[in-house]
């Protein structure tokens, strides 16, 4: 392997332990042993579930297509998940408010363990079968969860600034080291220990069953709203007139959806964009280098969200004018990089280049996570937390489902300049956000200023 990939993994893996190791007290959050225990109990669970869903990701598609299926029956496998969590999952989603965030998580083990024992069939029926069950199991996977995690963290009395702590170190966790573990240990199991595509599905199971144990045996149930007299059609309705109603979710909704469907978008992109002429690049490796950026970027989120005095709405301004940036990298590359026809051989310059911009992007990416819990858990009502949350995952969707059906249509160049866009436009809603926010406090200033010289003097 050149030595420019370790140099690109050893200097950010460089960059996250001096980050880590710098924190002084102005870094950390005061808290207490009960909330560290709270914390920790959450985080073994959230880091087993994440393992189960990152050791299937790299798999999925190499082992479609050793059943003998082509791109466009894998394609057509994909965007019947995605579909699937958009409408099954938006409905199975929004029943934790009601029926309860424990059994809901509980649900999505079930359900995914279903879906690995499906990938052992390679009848295409059963394995839509298992796509389905698989978009179900993601939209619980992002809203059951946290919406557990916030009803929990309130009900025991913590203070607000400590979910913020909890939010980054899952983050750290289970988007960045599971992720880069998950990754080499499916590697061993697939072609150290030959054991063959379907193993890494068989493992996700088994992580999934126990974390499924731990939920079980230790945590405790939370409600959205259980009264008895509001069915599933009501919660939908409540939830949009929550949406509609109050601009600050409204605009966390865009956000989200503008972000996320980029993000989803770049997964399907960085590929092609870095073997143009099918040259011979470690998709392993780099994906271990993204995930790395992506631990780097909670890192860099836990020291910003440890300072009081600093707004999320502020700083995530920059961080989506910078993530646009990073993604205008394979245009500018077009225009100023010559291109070369030369087919195989390694990565190219302009190769090079956009990986360094797409490790900047996944950086963003470790930033927004914590980010956007911290602003869901501050805006979202918690009676129906589940079911605004899984609202926010439609039109992210239907964008996936659109961009999978078109994506042979237009040359990558501009994909890259569609998602830049979305990634500018969700930068000045962040601004919208932030001066909404900002709003109160200035009319309040105003009021004082106004009093003060409406007073009688005394003389």
């Amino acid at each position: 392997m050149e030595l420019f990939y370790y140099t690109v993994f050893g200097g950010l893996a460089a960059v996250v332990a001096v980050l880590e190791l710098s924190k002084n007290n102005k870094d950390r959050i005061n808290t207490s042993s009960s909330f560290n225990s709270f914390k920790n109990s959450y985080l073994l669970v959230y880091s087993l579930m994440m393992a189960g869903d990152w050791l299937q990701g790299p798999y999925v598609y190499y082992l479609y297509s050793t059943y003998g299926y082509g791109k466009g029956e894998i394609g057509q496998l994909f965007i019947a998940g995605f579909g699937s969590s958009m409408l099954f999952g938006t409905i199975v989603g929004s029943l934790a408010d009601k029926q309860g965030r424990k059994r809901a998580c509980v649900t999505y083990c079930i359900t995914y363990i279903l879906s690995c024992i499906t990938k052992h069939s390679p009848q295409y029926k059963v394995l839509m079968l298992g796509r389905i069950l698989g978009g179900i199991a993601t939209s619980l996977l992002f809203s059951a969860f946290e919406s557990w995690l916030v009803a929990e963290h309130n009900k025991r009395g913590f203070e607000q600034q400590w979910l913020s702590l909890t939010f980054s170190k899952a983050i750290f966790l289970g988007n960045g080291l599971v992720a880069i573990v998950a990754g080499l240990f499916g590697n061993v199991l697939v072609d150290t220990l030959a054991l063959g595509p379907v193993a890494p599905f068989d493992a996700a199971a088994c992580f999934l069953a126990i974390g499924m144990a731990v939920i079980l045996s230790s945590w405790t149930e939370n409600f959205g709203d259980p009264s008895e007299n509001k069915d599933l059609l009501t919660q939908f309705r409540g939830a949009a007139v929550a949406i509609a109603s109050d601009e600050k979710i409204a605009l966390l909704g865009a956000i989200q959806s503008l972000f996320e469907g980029s993000m989803y978008t770049f997964v399907f992109l960085w590929t092609p964009a870095l073997s143009p002429n099918d040259e011979e690049i470690p998709h392993g490796f780099i994906f271990a280098t993204f995930m790395l950026s992506s631990m780097l970027g909670s890192s860099v989120a836990s020291k910003l969200m440890a300072r009081s005095a600093l707004r999320v709405e502020s700083y995530m301004q920059l961080v989506f004018a910078v993530s646009s940036a990073a993604l205008l990298l394979p245009i500018l590359t077009t225009f100023l990089v010559v291109p070369t026809n030369v087919k195989g051989g390694s990565i190219s310059f302009a190769g090079s280049v956009q990986l360094l911009g797409f490790c900047v992007f996944e950086s963003c990416v470790g930033i927004f996570w914590p980010s956007i819990m911290k602003m869901r858990s501050q805006y979202i009502p918690e009676e129906a937390r589940s079911t605004i949350m899984n609202f926010f995952r439609i039109p992210l969707n239907i964008f996936v489902c659109v961009v999978l059906y078109n994506v042979n249509a237009f040359p990558i160049t501009v994909m890259f300049g569609m998602c830049s866009i979305f990634l500018m436009v969700a930068c000045i809603l962040q601004r919208r956000l932030m001066a909404i926010v900002e709003k109160p406090k200035t009319e309040d200033w105003q009021l004082k200023e106004r009093d003060t010289e409406t007073e009688p003097l005394n003389i």
